[in-house]
């Protein structure tokens, strides 16, 4: 599957985003999600989950209440709605996608076998 990331810009603290990521070239229904952020000179982290058919999510803490990750299986898309943004939340952000029903760990970058180019998100103070 190959992904596209898009959606990131500048925008002041409080300001909301919403991130898209289409993807192509195989049954995207059977691929779990996930959106990921480096911030410069920092480890890759996890921001959001959302199961194969979107009846399960999970979130990073320091997002939990803001973002709100999505996904429309029929346009082979995944969202992430980012409100009340704040500097902290500055990076570079990744969807990824996750074949296998078992066996993973949804927070972990190495659960995800494929991976988008990025897209950066500036909040600015």
């Amino acid at each position: 599957v190959q992904l596209q990331a898009s959606g990131g810009g500048l925008v002041q603290a409080g300001a909301s985003l919403r991130l898209s990521c289409a993807a192509s070239g195989s049954t995207f229904s059977s691929y779990r999600m996930g959106w990921f952020r480096q911030a410069p000179g920092k480890e890759r982290e996890f921001v959001a989950f959302i199961d194969w058919g979107g009846d399960n999510t999970n979130y990073a803490d320091s997002v939990k209440g803001r973002f709100t990750i999505s996904r429309d299986n029929a346009v082979n898309m995944v969202y992430l709605q980012m409100n009340g943004l704040k500097p902290e939340d500055t990076a570079v952000y990744f969807c990824a996608a996750g074949g296998g029903r078992y066996g993973y760990t949804y927070y972990l970058a190495t659960s995800y076998g494929y991976w988008g180019q990025g897209t950066l998100v500036t909040v600015s103070s």
